[in-house]
C-alpha cells in the first residue's frame, strides 16, 4: 500500500493547512500529486513555514475560521473531497488558560462544524479527525495511553480535545452507520511534535530557535518534563496510512488512532535542549522553573501505539537523535538561505521516506 500512488489526483482537504503540521502535510500531498484544498487563518507567526516555503503555489488557499459554519460548510461542498485532514485548532495549552472560550469554539465547536459538513456530502469521503495526545485524562502514570482510556484533562486545551472525541464518537454513531455511510471518519491522536518551521509560542524548539539565531539564553519552565518527542513526519505518515485504510476497510470506521515514537523514546525538556545544542554554535539555556510559577502542565505523557501497529502497520521510523538533527538542520538551513527552505522541506520528506522504505514499512513503496 503506497501513500504516494494512492494519493496522486486525489481531492485532499486540509483544515489548518497553515499551520505547523498543516503546512508539511501540504507540502507532502503536493509532492505526491494531490489536488489540495486548504481552509485555515492566516498563519498565525511571522515567520511561518507556509510562506516562507511558497505552499500556497497550485492549491486552493481558502481563509476562513472553522468556527464559521456556512463558510466552512460552503467550501467543503463545493470541493467535494476524497479526503478530509482536520487539523485546524487553537492548539497551544498556556493560551488556552488565557482564553478557554476561544479554545472551546475552535476545538470543539470547529470539529463539529466539519462533521456537519460532512453529513451533507453525498459522495465517498474518508476523513481524518486529528485531536491530540492531550485529550487523555493524564493521571502521569509510566505506560503508554491506549485508545480505550479515560478521556479529559486539567486544563482548557486539553479537555476541549477530550471533548473533540466524544462529539466525534457522538456524530459517528448517531449520523454515519458504518454499513452504509458514504462517509468514513476515525480520529488521530498525537502530541509533542517537532520539526522545522515552526515558530509558535511557549513551545519548546521555538523558543530555543529563537534565542539563539539571536544569540540570547533560552529559559526553561519546566526541564524536567518528559515527552514522547516524535517528528512532525511521523504523524502525519500514520494519518495518511489511515486516511488509505480507512478508504479500503470500513471496519476502521469510527476508531480512534494513537501516533506516537518508539515506547522507550520517552525525554526530558533538558535531554531536548542538549541534543539540539549539539547542531548549534554559542548556544545557552537557564533553568527558571523556581522563578515562576505558570499554569499546569503535565510532566510525563506517552502513547501507546500497538493499534495502529496491528491495523494499519505503522510504526515510528526515526529515534530520538535523529528526529532532533533533522529538527535542527532544517533551522539551520532556514536561518543560512530561506529562499531555498522549499527545497529543504522536500529534501526531508524524501528522505524520511527512504528510512521507511528501508525498514520496509508498506506505506513507504514505490
Amino acid at each position: 500500500m503506497s501513500i504516494s500512488k494512492h494519493y496522486k489526483n486525489k481531492k485532499v482537504l486540509i483544515t489548518g493547512h497553515t499551520g505547523f503540521k498543516g503546512a508539511w502535510l501540504t507540502a507532502w500531498l503536493k509532492m505526491m500529486g494531490a489536488e489540495i484544498c486548504g481552509i485555515s487563518l492566516d498563519p498565525l507567526t511571522t515567520p511561518n513555514h507556509f510562506e516562507v516555503a511558497n505552499l500556497k503555489k497550485g492549491i486552493i488557499d481558502y481563509r476562513i475560521d472553522i468556527r464559521d459554519r456556512a463558510f466552512l460548510e460552503k467550501a467543503i461542498l463545493d470541493f467535494k473531497p476524497d479526503y478530509v485532514f482536520h487539523l485546524a485548532a487553537q492548539a497551544l495549552v498556556r493560551k488556552s488558560y488565557n482564553d478557554p472560550l476561544d479554545t472551546w469554539n475552535t476545538n470543539v465547536m470547529g470539529t463539529l462544524h466539519v462533521l456537519e459538513a460532512l453529513r451533507k456530502l453525498d459522495k465517498p469521503c474518508s476523513a481524518v479527525l486529528i485531536t491530540s495526545d492531550k485529550c487523555y485524562d493524564n493521571v502521569e502514570w509510566i505506560w503508554g495511553y491506549r485508545e480505550n482510556d479515560a478521556l479529559g484533562g486539567p486544563d482548557p486545551y486539553s479537555a476541549s480535545k477530550g471533548a473533540a472525541e466524544l462529539a466525534i464518537k457522538s456524530h459517528i454513531k448517531s449520523y454515519f452507520p458504518k454499513d452504509t455511510s458514504k462517509v468514513r471518519i476515525a480520529s488521530a491522536r498525537a502530541g509533542n511534535v517537532i520539526g522545522g518551521g515552526d515558530w509558535s509560542e511557549d513551545r519548546i524548539v521555538p523558543d530555543c530557535v529563537k534565542a539563539w539565531a539571536n544569540h540570547e539564553t533560552v529559559e526553561l519552565r519546566n526541564p524536567m518534563a518528559t515527552r514522547p518527542w516524535q517528528h512532525v513526519l511521523e504523524p502525519l505518515s500514520g494519518y495518511l496510512s489511515l486516511g488509505v485504510h480507512l478508504y479500503q476497510n470500513k471496519d476502521l470506521h469510527g476508531e480512534p488512532f494513537n501516533f506516537g515514537p518508539l515506547a522507550n523514546q520517552n525525554h526530558s525538556v533538558l535531554e531536548l535542549v542538549k541534543q539540539m545544542s549539539i547542531h548549534w554554535n554559542q548556544v545557552k539555556w537557564k533553568d527558571i522553573s523556581g522563578e515562576t510559577k505558570g499554569p499546569y502542565e503535565s510532566g510525563l505523557l506517552k502513547l501507546n501505539c500497538d493499534k495502529a501497529l496491528a491495523h494499519l502497520k505503522w510504526v515510528a521510523v526515526m529515534g530520538f537523535e535523529e528526529t532532533v538533527q533533522f529538527t535542527s538542520e532544517w533551522y539551520n538551513a532556514y536561518y543560512s538561505n530561506p529562499s531555498e527552505i522549499q527545497k529543504m522541506t522536500d529534501k526531508q520528506i524524501g528522505q524520511y521516506q527512504e528510512k521507511a522504505k528501508s525498514k520496509g514499512l508498506a506505506w513507504a513503496n514505490d
